[in-house]
């Protein structure tokens, strides 16, 4: 039977088609996986098979339809490698002095440098980690490092050496021969020599600006154990006079604030343990080297 000249099966064909593409969607099919070519046009009709994405949302845990319609989430994280430990309780030597020179610069310590990992450096270095949200451990990682180095300048020579501890220097030719205090103004220490041997070395600081420590070959002259300042008041422990109203003494002030302040002139020293020892062995008349 025909209708305006088509047959009823043709038209029954396309009005499926239009249906199908109004309600369904339909996508251009490229060639399958076999080689063998589709359908140019493709229709899904609503409700009669499941997208691949939402097979897959759905899935199980083996990639099947069953449980819950819903994979659980993979909670696991991978684990962060803790950052490489650089110095810790324990250790000592010049990045240490250094390290702790910067948290100086930071007031989070305040005592040193010392160039030895103590207690009062391991508990500085865990309050800078806490304030900067990094784990507390007390123990200087390359983060901590990284991170206290963004805050801080390079440490000069006497940051570094602030409380005293630096390494001598050579001897003055004149030291070594006889029983000599060799000072080195360069190095900021004093050599007690005999006969070309150093006995000991100290630490030590000079005058300010102002009052500036004389250089030259002196003698000792005069000793005085419990001596004050006839000028300033000031309390001159242990002195050994070799120059006017110069001496070497021990210096309350230089063992609380190291190369901080400066003196009036005289050689301070500010380990009373061994200005007291050098005190018992310099005799009067022994010599004096005061030298750059």
């Amino acid at each position: 039977m025909r209708i305006g000249g088509t047959r009823r099966p043709a038209l029954v064909a396309a009005a499926a088609v239009a249906l199908g593409a109004l309600y369904g969607g339909c996508t251009v099919q490229a060639p399958g996986s076999d080689g063998r070519d589709r359908s140019p046009v493709h229709i899904d009709v609503p409700g009669t098979r499941t997208p691949s994405a939402h097979r897959s949302a759905t899935a199980g845990p083996s990639g099947g339809g069953g449980g819950t319609g819903r994979s659980a989430p993979d909670t696991s994280a991978p684990a962060v490698p803790a950052a490489p430990v650089l110095w810790s309780p324990g250790d000592s030597g010049r990045d240490v002095r250094e390290l702790q020179a910067r948290l100086r610069q930071l007031d989070w310590l305040f005592d040193g440098p010392t160039g030895t990992y103590d207690d009062l450096t391991e508990k500085a270095v865990s309050g800078f980690q806490g304030k900067r949200g990094l784990p507390r451990t007390g123990r200087t990682d390359t983060v901590t490092w990284q991170r206290l180095r963004a805050m801080t300048h390079e440490p000069g020579q006497w940051e570094l050496y602030l409380m005293g501890g630096q390494p001598a220097g050579a001897p003055d030719p004149r030291c070594l021969t006889g029983r000599v205090l060799c000072i080195d103004k360069t190095s900021r220490t004093l050599r007690w020599m005999i006969d070309g041997r150093t006995v000991s070395t100290m630490a030590v600081r000079f005058g300010a600006q102002y009052t500036p420590t004389r250089e030259g070959v002196f003698q000792v002259y005069w000793k005085s154990r419990h001596h004050v300042s006839t000028i300033y008041h000031s309390p001159m422990p242990y002195a050994m006079f070799f120059s006017g109203g110069q001496a070497v003494h021990y210096s309350y002030d230089f063992a609380a604030r190291g190369y901080a302040g400066g003196s009036h002139g005289c050689v301070n020293v500010r380990d009373e343990a061994a200005v007291s020892r050098l005190f018992a062995e310099v005799r009067v008349g022994d010599k004096v080297v005061v030298y750059w």
